[in-house]
């Protein structure tokens, strides 16, 4: 039996985006208030390493103080590539204790299908485990010759993928 549960994907508005580095409270807050439709917390590239952990619980502490929904935002979590020892504690405490304010997990550098399916799969068990009633989507993002060359099998992937990006 495959982990993978079928839902309609929600559509949602992306007109402007906007990067804010995770170890920055002040910049978060100020993205709360900008006019971008989506706002997405970085964890990756943005953070220097011995910053990471600080600012995942940044990221945990702005998703529950500010409604971003009510805001009018889309807001997502850049994790950290599937190939660092970071991304299981980005996708675990961010969904366990901020999931059910979240909208989507941006996963960097995906090169084959496989690659989301991990990430959905961690998504799957928390978010029965918790009882989530709202679901997080995943989007990809697209940044090697192997994502290139995979991209057509990666955007028929089944399951939570709602928005591939290019070279964020």
């Amino acid at each position: 039996m495959s982990h993978t549960i079928n839902h309609l994907k929600k559509l949602r508005l992306q007109r402007s985006e906007l990067a804010v580095p995770g170890s920055s409270p002040e910049m978060i807050d100020k993205a709360a208030n900008s006019a971008a439709d989506f706002v997405f917390l970085d964890i990756e590239d943005a953070v220097a390493p011995p910053d990471k952990e600080r600012a995942r619980k940044n990221i945990i502490q702005a998703l529950n103080d500010i409604d971003w929904r009510a805001k009018g935002k889309t807001v997502s979590v850049r994790i950290n590539g599937l190939d660092t020892h970071y991304m299981y504690r980005d996708v675990v405490d961010v969904m366990e204790q901020a999931g059910d304010r979240l909208d989507t997990i941006l996963v960097p550098k995906v090169g084959v299908p496989a690659d989301l399916y991990m990430v959905e799969a961690m998504v799957n068990q928390i978010e029965m485990a918790k009882g989530f009633k709202t679901r997080v989507g995943l989007e990809a993002l697209i940044e090697t010759a192997l994502g290139m060359a995979n991209v057509e099998a990666i955007a028929a992937t089944p399951g939570r993928l709602e928005a591939m990006h290019f070279g964020v």
